[in-house]
């Protein structure tokens, strides 16, 4: 699969990227993407995801669950597009896609919307999350991307409404609330399952000792 959309760090709302994912569905509850920062021969590696059913999520620990960002708001918005598809193509496949989650880590800050990249891969990973909520992506950046991809988010949007009807409730919908000063509504289907566990923001320090990251 080849998909385009977003993301945000959890840690630091601000960092918005577009990512280019390309992924192996290893079956079908489990998949992982090499993320990119476009589609052609400069592109650069700038993270991966994870992708996992919702019968998978279900397994988790608790405590697990704060790393894995909910995905019915990217496909019911028609924010994730996959580049080259028909729209009727596209919406079969990423109707698999409807109530499953995503553990994205970013290693180099590439293209972050409003900043200069970074030359390599600077500093700590970041954790990233969804975009949930109508107004969160950058009015320009969404733009941007739907001339270059030839697309028409609003349009995906409405052909894929139907899908609502296969969506439940999530955790990590609101995990960024009051972080977006522009956040509106959502399409119908997306909404946040109360699960408490979804929404901290993991921090990270390092120990003394040796100097390897540790979570706290």
């Amino acid at each position: 699969m080849h998909l385009n959309g977003f993301h945000a760090a959890k840690d630091d709302p601000a960092m918005v990227m577009e990512s280019d994912h390309y992924c192996n569905q290893v079956n079908q509850d489990f998949a992982q993407c090499a993320l990119f920062d476009g589609d052609g021969k400069d592109a650069r590696l700038h993270g991966v995801e994870y992708i996992i059913s919702e019968k998978l999520y279900s397994r988790l620990p608790p405590e697990e669950k704060l790393y894995w960002h909910p995905h019915n708001f990217e496909v019911l918005s028609g924010e994730l597009v996959m580049p080259g598809l028909p729209p009727t193509v596209e919406k079969q496949a990423l109707k698999d896609k409807i109530n499953s989650y995503g553990k994205t880590w970013h290693f180099w800050k590439t293209g972050v919307h409003g900043e200069q990249p970074d030359p390599l891969p600077y500093g700590p990973p970041h954790l990233a999350w969804s975009f949930n909520h109508d107004g969160e992506v950058p009015t320009e950046l969404l733009r941007s991307r739907d001339k270059r991809r030839n697309t028409d988010t609003a349009q995906r949007r409405q052909h894929r409404a139907d899908l609502a009807s296969l969506a439940k409730p999530q955790g990590g919908v609101d995990a960024l609330a009051g972080k977006f000063p522009h956040a509106a509504g959502a399409p119908v289907g997306v909404s946040d399952n109360g699960d408490p566990h979804a929404r901290p923001v993991p921090t990270f320090g390092v120990t003394a000792a040796d100097g390897t990251p540790k979570g706290q």
